[in-house]
């Protein structure tokens, strides 16, 4: 069993804060321990909420689609949110909430190191760029902390406003080419014997925790 297995497996049983008491599931998320690009959505839904998986109600269709669109199969891409328990009656998370969540999601970036993450929305954007605007920065790469982030509408913006699915498709249509550019930075490994541990690294750089 992998570590992210494990990792899945604690936050299934997690109490840290009050979306335990109303989950039906919490959803840790799905993908490939090497998957080199991560979606962040911003929290389950109420299919989710019943399967435990992220992205399967109609906003799943559509990222489906646009994995598609950016030749990426959902099957080699690391899928998860911010908060890994739906919110009562699909409101947006709290600080609170995200805060009590963040641990889970750092340690799942410092397993998966992934050479790019995609936030959807503006919640997870905010966990890497706070005080961002969306509308101005979407499908624009940033490097923070060493880490490639590229903003984007959550699909669900698509669905309410069809005046966003142009602009998803045309920023997932781009993502091929940032995912390039990030393999190419990657710097070759250290030997096994002089590799940081990555955990360790990462706290004392103040990066993930």
């Amino acid at each position: 069993m992998s570590e992210l297995t494990d990792l899945a497996q604690l936050i299934t049983r997690c109490p840290d804060c009050r979306l335990c008491e109303t989950r039906t599931r919490a959803v840790p998320g799905e993908g490939p321990e090497d998957a080199r690009i991560m979606f962040i959505g911003e929290a389950p839904g109420f299919n989710e909420d019943r399967q435990g998986r992220p992205f399967i109600g109609a906003a799943g269709k559509f990222l489906d689609q646009l994995l598609a669109a950016a030749g990426l199969n959902r099957s080699t891409v690391f899928i998860t949110n911010i908060v890994k328990c739906r919110p009562p009656n699909n409101r947006d998370p709290q600080p609170d909430e995200i805060e009590a969540c963040s641990k889970w999601l750092s340690r799942q970036i410092e397993l998966i190191r992934p050479g790019v993450i995609v936030t959807l929305g503006r919640h997870s954007m905010n966990r890497f760029i706070p005080g961002a605007t969306i509308s101005r920065i979407h499908g624009v790469p940033h490097e923070v902390n060493g880490l490639t982030i590229v903003p984007m509408f959550h699909p669900a913006a698509a669905l309410h406003q069809e005046r966003y699915r142009s602009l998803i498709v045309a920023d997932f249509e781009r993502l091929p080419a940032i995912l390039a550019q990030a393999q190419e930075r990657v710097p070759a490994p250290s030997p096994p014997d002089e590799r940081p541990d990555p955990a360790s690294a990462a706290v004392e750089q103040g990066r993930l925790f």
